[in-house]
């Protein structure tokens, strides 16, 4: 099979028949043999209706419904499970996301050997101050700390190999940095295309700012976990060891200066605790001390972990 479409929808009911006609189109006319994976993220309009009755016509449709709203991420992941094209394209519902791009980015993986391609909606028709700056900064700050020089990291057009959609775990709310799990999986041919960004048609958009704010949450993570994953004692037990050495030289200290006290300038020894180095030195003791006991947890988390699970599919179909 050539192409594997990924769409994860939320209360999109309106705009499915469209997408799926445009869809239809654009890949019968590129002679591409396709599937369309439609997965419901626990839509409580009428999209899994929809979805049901199309695929009851087109059996190159599938469907996933979830038991509830899982979010974006845990529905990709259950899309790139059951995708079994050579390219695996994703695209949000809601026709703001053009299919006129499947040609171009099936062919950039295909032929350009491109191990992932990611959108960039060079011109947006969202609101200047609610997305497109805030969209803006949240780009620049995952450049600067992923090394990948993406323009939109949050387009949800992009266009994978079968490799890449097998081997990266799409988890939490990491849908967005999906390009720098890619390049820490090993990936390292990603490419970038512009797309077409379209007016919203119908209803109304399902994020809030608050997206922005677990954005910059979840770059933080992505960071720390593609540092420190397999190995969480090398910086727990770095900070752990650093507060130690303070402490250690603090108390050190302490006893120098009432050694010298009392022997040199031939005066009472004051109390240690009236001395405010031993307060620091307490503290940054009990500090590193906590700091290897995370690191510990954290290694033997890692060696028994199992595999949760992260969603409840309700309904399949085909």
């Amino acid at each position: 099979m050539n192409l594997s479409l990924v769409i994860p929808l939320l209360n999109e009911a309106e705009s499915i028949p469209e997408l799926y006609d445009w869809i239809v189109r654009i890949v019968q006319s590129n002679s591409l043999s396709y599937e369309i994976i439609f997965i419901d993220d626990g839509s409580i309009d009428e999209s899994w209706k929809v979805i049901s009755e199309i695929a009851e016509k087109d059996l190159n449709v599938k469907g996933i419904k979830f038991q509830k709203n899982y979010g974006k991420s845990q529905a990709l992941h259950a899309g790139f499970e059951m995708a079994k094209g050579e390219v695996i394209i994703t695209m949000d519902a809601d026709l703001q996301d053009s299919p006129d791009e499947i040609p171009g980015l099936y062919q950039m993986i295909k032929n350009e050997k491109y191990q992932m391609v990611s959108g960039w909606k060079k011109v947006r028709y969202d609101s200047k101050i609610r997305k497109n700056i805030p969209s803006k900064l949240f780009n620049w700050a995952a450049r600067k700390t992923s090394g990948l020089e993406l323009h939109d990291f949050n387009c949800g057009l992009k266009a994978y190999s079968n490799e890449v959609v097998k081997n990266v775990d799409v988890h939490g709310e990491m849908h967005r940095y999906i390009p720098v799990l890619a390049k820490n999986a090993g990936f390292n041919k990603i490419g970038e295309k512009v797309v077409q960004h379209q007016a919203r048609k119908y209803g109304i958009t399902k994020f809030g700012m608050s997206r922005f704010i677990n954005g910059f949450l979840d770059l933080i993570t992505i960071w720390f976990v593609s540092k420190f994953a397999k190995r969480p004692m090398h910086f727990f037990g770095l900070w752990g060891t650093l507060m130690f050495l303070i402490g250690f030289l603090s108390a050190f200290y302490i006893g120098i200066s009432k050694l010298y006290r009392l022997f040199y300038l031939h005066l009472p020894a004051r109390l240690v605790t009236e001395n405010p180095w031993f307060y620091i030195a307490l503290t940054t003791m009990v500090i590193g001390t906590l700091f290897f006991i995370g690191g510990f947890l954290g290694e033997i988390i890692i060696r028994n972990n199992p595999n949760p699970e992260r969603y409840k599919i309700a309904e399949k179909i085909n």
